[in-house]
């Protein structure tokens, strides 16, 4: 079975390197991009969270040599790569809503 390409916004917090590790040796999905905030955008995945890595497992090789996009600035490279899109970004409500509709609208699920 084919897996489904995913991408995480939000991927270098708390809640967003759970969902690495939970979709990182997922069956069904495979993680072919990993977004955040500008800050974070133009490093690898590793980089990026070298000191702020917070559970208690190893980061998943798969997605060490990821490079970290602009999850504002890069949605469209995102939406042509991944088909899904899980979200696990902090910001203002508001703007998380915008932003995920823009993604809906570009058709990402």
């Amino acid at each position: 079975m084919k897996k489904t390409p995913v991408a995480i916004l939000g991927a270098t917090g708390m809640v967003g390197q759970r969902f690495v590790t939970l979709l990182a040796s997922h069956p069904w999905f495979e993680v072919v991009a990993v977004a955040a905030s500008s800050q974070s955008a133009c490093q690898t995945y590793a980089a990026a969270i070298a000191e702020r890595w917070c559970l208690d497992v190893p980061v998943p090789s798969a997605v060490k040599q990821l490079p970290v996009l602009d999850a504002v600035v890069d949605r469209l490279k995102i939406t042509q790569s991944a088909r899904v899109v899980f979200s696990a970004l902090n910001m203002e409500a508001a703007a998380i809503r915008e932003l995920e509709e823009q993604y809906a609208a570009a058709g990402a699920v």
